[in-house]
């Protein structure tokens, strides 16, 4: 091979690698989270586990991927050990169809149909589909089609052009009979690992060793070994993706890293046995692309079954490895929400959404029952409450920081539009609910300071008061339960209060204006009643942006602050309809 056979060779390797990462990244952005949710849900007993883990690593073609998510899943509590476990032997199985995908390169025949089965014949077809798509689509869902089908078009003319690189080195004896030595079975799963480790993907090793096959210098037996040490080697990834994580999702990796390790010393053994009993013909034969991918198939699945009646005894030899300590045991009685936001979910976006999101309805039910507490102050005043009511705040501004810097980091990944639009949308609404839970905190500082000075609203005063509070309590049950079951409609009854909330908070500043010039009340009640008036009116205002933030989710080209304005025809008719529903529900009644 010359200095120009070796650049072509670097660059069907950079294609194929680059192909295999973009062909993934479409698939999971494909997907927006659905396969990971599938996996968190439905791992009840080991078989289900298994064919679960093979299905969605045969959709994304990433074992690692998936078993990356494993640990991420368990470090957050969503999954136990346990049900990791089959997901990981069935991740195994599934990661062998990228292997026979790449076989098709080996198809021959004269035949029109079966050379269109040749990667090098459709390939040009779905790379001219994946761009037309990529610059005539407008919504993201063909976009990330085009991705999957641009992606396979490279990674499959990278095949291509790995195998015409190396094929002239099967005339070279120094090259074949460097490929010799690794029948040696340790020197070939060295190999192997060492290869997977270093571009970290069982699936683009195989593939490699299936390019290199077409300078017939591999056997079937030379060939074993190495594909032994490419399911060892993939377990790197997991292994490095569990440093600085808890002892459950460390205890994954091992899970991983074990079964890979067993059952390849389990089948070498087994076959190296039966090969000495009954002299298999096949050993010393030359191997093609297909007789890799059957032979990664095959270590799989047996492994599989050796295995999966031992889980327990995998989940047992992982906490062996890392024993639980008296602390765990206490941890594990207790519940931290915030574990969910695991930095392993970042590379799968469309999860880390909905994670997100899960904790954001959190943070709306708890911002709701602080403003509520607080506001059930002026008519019962407790010092427990009270601190009840401070900590609920606390609990909230907690929430804002680990979800804003989340979803900060979040921001920064590659997302599809609307992937961007919800993050944008949650960071917004994060910061709603935090501002709600400082008007809670406000009012129950008003509600100390008129039990410590003893201060009485006029009767009328107090009337107007708690129409004002009962509908602000409205627009916060409204646009909480519209956020918490993603209810546009109701979304669209939140602006019309909020239009009556300020008119209330107009009207209510003014008749308190009147008794104190007739001097029914004190200037001290009066400054008072219009701090209560300015906090319902702001937390009034945070709703109304949450319900206008979800809105904008299903029509975009709506503006936040001239949404009133650009009402239209049945809509704006609408709008008045409620409006003067609500005015006829909130009426402060006759003045002094």
């Amino acid at each position: 091979m010359d200095i120009f056979g070796f650049l072509s060779l670097i660059g069907g390797l950079a294609l194929f690698l680059y192909g295999m990462h973009v062909m993934g990244g479409g698939l999971e952005k494909l997907s927006g989270g659905k396969l990971e949710r599938v996996l968190e849900k439905l791992t009840s007993n080991p078989l289900k586990a298994v064919l679960l883990g093979a299905g969605v690593t045969a959709v994304i073609q990433s074992s690692s991927a998936t078993t990356v998510m494993l640990v991420g899943f368990v470090n957050s509590g969503i999954m136990k050990l346990s049900q990791a476990i089959g997901i990981i032997m069935g991740a195994n199985i599934g990661t062998t169809i990228t292997s026979w995908l790449l076989s098709l390169t080996g198809i021959e025949g004269g035949n029109f149909f079966v050379r269109m089965l040749k990667p090098s014949s459709f390939s040009p077809i779905l790379a001219l589909i994946g761009i037309i798509l990529l610059l005539g689509a407008k919504s993201s869902r063909k976009k990330d089609i085009a991705e999957i089908f641009l992606g396979f078009a490279v990674l499959m003319f990278g095949m291509e052009t790995m195998s015409g690189a190396v094929k002239p080195l099967a005339d070279v004896p120094e090259f074949t009979g460097i490929l010799t030595k690794f029948s040696n079975p340790l020197l070939g799963i060295l190999v192997g690992a060492l290869l997977t480790a270093i571009i970290q993907s069982s699936s683009a090793s195989v593939g490699i060793l299936q390019a290199l096959s077409v300078t017939g210098a591999f056997t079937y037996g030379s060939v074993i070994p190495i594909i032994m040490g490419q399911n060892i080697g993939t377990c790197v990834t997991a292994m490095i993706s569990a440093v600085g994580a808890n002892k459950g999702a460390r205890r994954t990796a091992f899970v991983h890293l074990y079964f890979n390790v067993i059952g390849s010393v389990v089948f070498l053994a087994a076959y190296t046995g039966l090969d000495a009993v009954f002299q298999f013909g096949f050993t010393g034969e030359t191997v093609g692309a297909a007789g890799i991918a059957a032979i990664h198939s095959v270590f799989n699945i047996f492994a599989t079954l050796v295995l999966l009646p031992f889980t327990k005894g995998l989940e047992k030899l992982a906490y062996l490895t890392i024993p639980a300590t008296e602390e765990e045991r206490q941890e594990s009685g207790s519940e931290d929400e915030f574990k969910v936001l695991d930095e392993r979910f970042l590379s799968t976006p469309g999860y880390a959404i909905e994670q997100c999101i899960s904790l954001a309805k959190q943070m709306a039910v708890l911002s709701g029952e602080t403003v509520r507490e607080a506001m059930g102050l002026f008519g019962d005043y407790s010092q427990k409450q009270a601190e009840l009511v401070q900590q609920q705040e606390e609990l909230l501004d907690k929430y804002e920081d680990k979800l804003t810097a989340y979803l900060t980091r979040l921001s920064s990944q590659n997302l599809t539009e609307q992937e961007g639009q919800g993050v944008s949308t949650l960071m917004h609404s994060v910061h709603d609910f935090e501002r709600i839970g400082d008007h809670a905190l406000n009012l129950m500082e008003i509600a100390a300071e008129i039990k410590k000075k003893k201060l009485e609203f006029t009767k009328k005063a107090k009337y107007e008061m708690d129409v004002f509070g009962d509908a602000v309590t409205d627009i916060l049950n409204r646009s909480i339960q519209a956020f918490t079951e993603n209810d546009i409609e109701l979304a669209q009854s939140v602006e019309p209060l909020e239009e009556v909330i300020d008119d209330l908070n107009k009207e209510v500043k003014k008749r308190h204006v009147k008794r104190l010039r007739k001097g029914k009340c004190t200037i001290e009640t009066g400054l008072v009643l219009s701090d209560i008036a300015v906090n319902y009116e702001r937390v009034a205002d945070h709703c109304s942006n949450l319900a206008v933030y979800m809105i904008q989710t299903e029509d975009n080209t709506i503006e936040a602050h001239g949404y009133v304005n650009n009402l239209s025809g049945k809509t704006r008719m609408r709008f008045a309809e409620m409006q003067e529903y609500f005015q006829a529900k909130y009426q402060l009644g006759a003045k002094d």
